[in-house]
């Protein structure tokens, strides 16, 4: 029996973000015994999705993180690799920020190279100033380049690079009947969480910067100033998670904010929601936001996300400047929203169902492999 081609993904972690969620999502449902997913990643911590990926024939490799100083160790750490692992043919990049480093390594070693864009921005500072330097030479090393928008792949790798053909769109695609709604899962989520008369605003993201938890918090306080029963869930984790607390605590809402963390039952928890939030300040995509279409939410949005995000006519955006009180005025408004429909079909059509976009992964695979 033919053994399945193996493709190397490069991730910094193996913990429930939207890269991560997406490399998943196409993993669990590619055809393993044509195609086997690998993972190197920047770190020997115990991530969330390691145990799954085990259990599915993949294997785990790490490479020390990237520091700036260890240039050279980086470097050589690659070189090792590749002479000690040659059973791959395809390297999926989804780390950029290094990119340009190792992709250009595994092309003296006879790689398909391919780079993955999942963001339109690499944040301020020196350190973002330093990442836009290296991962400019990208789009001269790469094979092939994808992203999940075509904003994130204009950001990365340039308006001219749209035009070529080896630049791809890959939809971050849902398996859309997780998300279907459903009334018993909804009651289950909310009688667990004694929320059961309670209109839920729901937030799915990593606390940090580009999320703008800050803006969340004072739009949430402006509803709960006018509807006394709203309560906000927050899904996710991160560094900046102790500084809302403090916010939600000064602001005397802890009694209002429900902190889940990082949760593997994210359909279910959109099912307990009314309505979704998603100030982001940039987004590659947003894919949490199909997601909440897909679970029949009505979803309000910053300008900034992606226009490839609105595949129903359930999200509406608001540009981040606006006042408080239009975002607040929104979120009441619908906060009589009983009527949640089954928006299946729509995901299907908007090409977000995965069962669609996983073949066109695992054809594109193949033939690339083919023809080495």
């Amino acid at each position: 029996m033919k053994k399945p081609i193996r493709v190397l993904h490069v991730l910094g972690r193996l913990n429930r973000g939207g890269a991560e969620t997406m490399v998943m999502n196409l993993y669990r449902n590619i055809d393993r015994s044509k195609v086997q997913f690998d993972f190197i990643i920047h770190t020997n911590d115990k991530c969330d999705y390691d145990d799954e990926i085990l259990s599915l024939g993949g294997v785990i490799h790490n490479i020390p993180q990237f520091n700036g100083k260890n240039f050279l160790q980086y470097k050589m750490a690659w070189h090792r690799f590749f002479k000690s692992h040659s059973e791959y043919k395809i390297i999926h990049g989804h780390v950029r920020s290094t990119a340009s480093i190792y992709l250009w390594i595994a092309k003296r070693y006879g790689l398909i190279t391919i780079a993955h864009s999942h963001s339109t921005s690499s944040g301020v500072g020196i350190s973002a100033f330093v990442k836009n330097i290296l991962q400019y030479p990208i789009r001269y090393i790469a094979d092939y380049l994808i992203a999940c928008s075509k904003s994130a792949g204009q950001w990365l790798f340039g308006e001219k690079v749209l035009k070529r053909n080896n630049f791809i769109i890959l939809k971050n695609a849902i398996d859309s009947q997780q998300y279907t709604y459903d009334q018993d899962k909804r009651l289950k989520i909310r009688k667990e969480l004694h929320i059961e008369d309670k209109f839920v605003i729901g937030h799915v993201g990593r606390f940090n910067n580009s999320k703008n938890h800050d803006l969340l918090i004072d739009i949430f306080n402006v509803v709960h100033n006018r509807e006394k029963k709203s309560i906000l869930m927050m899904v996710g984790d991160g560094e900046l998670r102790p500084n809302i607390e403090k916010k939600i605590s000064d602001l005397g809402l802890m009694n209002s904010v429900i902190f889940l963390g990082v949760r593997p039952d994210i359909p279910e928890l959109l099912q307990s929601m009314d309505c979704f939030l998603f100030p982001s300040i940039f987004e590659g995509l947003g894919i949490v936001a199909i997601e909440a279409q897909a679970a029949g939410l009505p979803c309000l949005v910053s300008n900034s996300i992606p226009e490839e995000t609105y595949i129903t006519d359930l999200i509406e955006s608001l540009p981040l400047n606006c006042s408080l009180d239009q975002w607040a005025e929104w979120i009441i408004l619908h906060s009589n929203n009983s009527k949640r429909e089954n928006m299946t079909e729509e995901v299907k059509r908007s090409g977000y169902d995965i069962h669609h976009t996983v073949q066109s992964v695992q054809n594109f695979y193949l033939e690339k492999c083919s023809e080495l």
